[in-house]
């Protein structure tokens, strides 16, 4: 782990902040550690903790819990929007396969194609009224097959069966579709034939819509656009709804842009233009001290698994603050770390999660919504983002240094999420980068370094080995999607409970404090040590308490 072992780093004690702004005292750091791992399996048992702080425990343990369960749903799928239209599941399954990248996309067989083709006729023409295929799917789907005919690699353009699916159903097809989704499907009427196209010059409805469709039709061709160019678009049609402030423009246009975008691979200006497009309406400024946040929401598409969100609710915080009562949270010396929810945080963001389901794949905002930046400090900043697919790695990070933050790092952590796994890395584990593979940029303790925007920066890139810095190798237990389980399981390591769920705290907390450079863990051995004494000393599980209280007093 020598690769890890840095100088110290000189001058004052940082200041951090951002999607994780991970903080110097390690009370906080490790408390918020286990509300960020919403993935993390933990070995379960509340009884041994009790016996480490006892009046907590009570209060966290079996207290909480049980009237958290009596309150919320303790499954994750529970916490869907009950409103939200469910998309027909045919559609959504070829989605999966055409609405991708140039390499990941699966032409679809000609049987399945014939039978996705059936089911968007006769969804049209109104046969499918318990599972229609929404809007939102028409635009995404055939988005997805016009840049493949336009754009993509032969071995992943239309297949042979595709293309006689399409002959025989467009035909009927053009005479129900409407006219948007018809433009996607043959933005310039050069794909379909004579079957194709009945307005050529689709033009849309509105200002907004309008811009939207000249965006599309770039982006349909497999090209790109201009950082004002999206910048633009996403401020003309966002948000969606039914609120007085909602701007109404055609779903299937929307999600043909978003799925477009993504399956074209994102340059760097149309991520900056998705990351800062709505800065100049949220983001807070505020001094602090050492404090970390945490942002995201309760539930989203498309993997709809457990999140901070639902944990903190379920143990009866208040996860609808404003960046501002977050700002309060941040500097009370009792909490030091807040949780935004994007529906307070960006309401044009959250109002397309609906729509995002319909899309199937991550669009766009996957990638920049990670490195949001909804408070800023005037002091010393770090931000810290997880990413599962090769090919993001670089771009969050280039989107943190858009930031100007002092210190960065993306973590590959179990199942995407930014968790460290102290399980040894299998002979046969599968090509590309491996579980607790980091990068990033922090401060620099020399002068080999890189300043573009005024702040000295120096980069690393580390895979973190937990079994050469003394952590046994632990199987991830499982938790079926329950809320309850992964509660128990973290709230028993934080009342000191040994175990998996210990091993991973202490190693996420102070690897990521080492890595970005945070003062008092430039020796890895003494980010351990605080990690640990963080937790034995019952000081995480009062700040997590404490959080949960203050959360209500500030509403």
């Amino acid at each position: 782990m020598n690769s890890l072992l840095r100088p110290p780093l000189p001058g004052p004690t940082p200041r951090l902040s951002a999607r994780r702004r991970v903080s110097s005292p390690a009370p906080v750091r490790v408390g918020s550690a286990v509300l960020a791992g919403g993935e993390r399996r933990c070995q379960r048992g509340l009884a041994v903790a009790t016996s480490v702080a006892p009046s907590w425990m009570e209060e966290a343990g079996v207290a909480v819990l049980e009237e958290g369960g009596r309150r919320n749903p303790s499954v994750s799928d529970s916490y869907r929007a009950a409103g939200l239209p469910q998309p027909n599941a045919t559609v959504l399954d070829a989605q999966a396969r055409v609405c991708t990248g140039p390499a990941q996309t699966r032409p679809l067989g000609e049987e399945q194609a014939m039978r996705v083709l059936d089911t968007i006729l006769r969804s049209a023409i109104g046969e499918l009224k318990e599972e229609p295929v929404s809007s939102a799917q028409l635009g995404a789907f055939f988005a997805g097959m016009t840049i493949r005919a336009n754009s993509f690699p032969e071995a992943t353009q239309w297949s042979e069966g595709e293309r006689r699916a399409m002959s025989i159903f467009w035909p009927r097809l053009v005479q129900v579709l409407p006219p948007e989704v018809k433009f996607i499907a043959d933005p310039e009427g050069t794909i379909l034939g004579a079957n194709g196209l009945a307005e050529p010059r689709y033009v849309g409805q509105g200002t907004g819509e309008m811009r939207l469709v000249g965006a599309l039709r770039e982006v349909l061709a497999g090209g790109h656009l201009g950082y004002e160019e999206v910048q633009c678009v996403l401020k003309d049609i966002l948000p969606i709804g039914s609120s007085s402030d909602s701007t109404v423009v055609s779903q299937a246009l929307l999600a043909a842009f978003l799925i477009g975008q993504r399956m074209n691979r994102e340059t760097d200006r149309e991520l900056k233009a998705y990351c800062l497009a709505f800065d100049d309406e949220l983001a807070v400024r505020a001094c602090y001290g050492e404090s970390c946040l945490l942002h995201g929401v309760e539930w989203m598409p498309p993997k709809g698994g457990i999140t901070e969100g639902q944990m903190l609710k379920f143990m009866g915080a208040n996860i609808h603050l404003s960046p501002t009562q977050a700002k309060i949270l941040l500097e009370d010396e009792t909490a030091g770390f807040a949780y935004l929810n994007l529906q307070e945080a960006c309401p044009p963001l959250y109002s397309i999660i609906g729509l995002r389901e319909h899309i199937k794949k991550r669009p766009p905002l996957a990638t920049s919504e990670k490195v949001q930046q909804f408070v800023r400090a005037r002091g010393r900043e770090s931000m810290v983002a997880g990413f599962y697919h090769e090919g993001y790695e670089d771009p969050l990070l280039m989107l943190m240094r858009r930031r100007t933050v002092h210190a960065g790092l993306v973590v590959k952590g179990e199942e995407g999420a930014l968790s460290m796994t102290t399980k040894e890395r299998s002979a046969h584990a599968s090509k590309g980068l491996p579980v607790n593979h980091c990068s990033g940029f922090r401060t620099p303790n020399s002068i080999n370094s890189s300043k573009t925007d005024g702040i000295p920066r120096e980069s690393f890139r580390v895979i973190v080995n937990a079994q050469e810095l003394g952590f046994e190798s632990t199987e991830t237990p499982r938790t079926d999607r329950s809320i309850l389980k992964n509660l128990e399981f973290g709230l028993a390591a934080l009342g000191g409970e040994k175990g998996a769920a210990y091993d991973r705290i202490v190693l996420n907390a102070a690897m990521a404090d080492h890595l970005l450079g945070c003062s008092g863990a430039e020796d890895i051995d003494a980010a351990l040590d605080r990690a640990r004494e963080a937790i034995d000393s019952g000081e995480a599980l009062r700040r997590l308490m404490s959080y949960i209280k203050i959360s209500h007093r500030v509403s």
